[in-house]
């Protein structure tokens, strides 16, 4: 592979991004033009060691798993993204199943809906990328280890740092649980799916009832209630919009104008990711 051509495309493609382009928020401190490498690391689910050995040319040819986990990190378009695995020597081809690679169209998107938190998730409801409110009204995923960047395990293994009114929340599980069912009929041999379901078949009773009715189809939510610690309940509406050639949601949260979860939104567009009820102290 051409690791030259590796290690300056990869870096020239880090430090024209913004931390807000990505979902994070930019601390007083930062000195690096762009991302870190350990952000960058972080979005793709690879370890800073390696993506800084891959910068730095002295990295082992990466997967295919590892040069997608890359682009979407990076924001690359779809001619980037072909550029990307051409200079590793791979074919950029979608695999066969689910994919964790989500469309330049669809991460541009994401970037300009910065008024309404929106994430997108695959067919497992693993968050695949997201926008800076989405971070800041559901949790801050690129802080997340990847296989905690689930929305079912967050619902149903108590991992969430938010709370929702408990009526919204059994019929949000019940949805979860039918969905991760069609799911399994979809992709039976997805590894990931499949630990999905043995964590949570092992660690929540509720999951476990809820598999057992064996539903399918549920009516979708059409409003939810969140609780953030910092700007107190929001009532929101959600959108789902399917993306179907890869099997993925686009999900958008909106409040209606001039109520005070439109301004709540708006107070936590400005507050981001940061934890105000913390101890200054500590």
């Amino acid at each position: 592979m051409d690791r030259q051509g590796l290690a300056d495309f990869l870096r020239g493609r880090r430090e024209r991004l913004r931390p807000a382009d990505v979902g994070l928020t930019s601390g007083p401190r930062r000195r690096t033009p762009g991302l870190r490498r350990e952000e960058v690391a972080a979005l793709a689910a690879i370890s800073v060691d390696y993506y800084t050995r891959l910068e730095q040319k002295r990295g082992p040819q990466p997967s295919r798993a590892v040069l997608g986990g890359i682009a979407r990190a990076l924001r690359l378009s779809d001619d980037e993204r072909a550029y990307l695995f051409d200079l590793a020597c791979e074919q950029p081809d979608a695999p066969v199943g689910m994919t964790g690679e989500v469309r330049a169209s669809i991460l541009h998107m994401l970037d300009r809906l910065d008024d309404s938190p929106a994430f997108v998730i695959d067919a497992k409801y693993q968050v695949l990328a997201w926008n800076q409110l989405a971070a800041a009204l559901i949790a801050d995923f690129a802080a997340l280890p990847a296989r905690d960047r689930n929305l079912a395990r967050l619902r149903f293994l108590g991992t969430s740092p938010r709370r929702y009114a408990r009526e919204e929340t059994l019929r949000y599980g019940r949805e979860v649980v039918a969905n991760l069912r069609t799911a399994t009929a979809r992709y039976p041999d997805d590894p990931e799916l499949r630990a999905l379901l043995r964590d949570l078949l092992a660690h929540s009773a509720e999951f476990a009832e809820m598999w057992a009715a064996h539903e399918v189809s549920v009516q979708r939510n059409l409003c939810k209630t969140v609780h953030h610690p910092v700007v107190g309940p929001i009532e929101l509406f959600s959108e789902v919009l399917l993306i179907p050639d890869a099997d993925q949601r686009l999900v958008l949260y909106t409040a209606t104008p001039g109520t005070r979860s439109h301004e709540a939104l708006r107070l936590l567009k400005v507050v981001g990711t940061q934890d105000l009820t913390a101890d200054p102290a500590r």
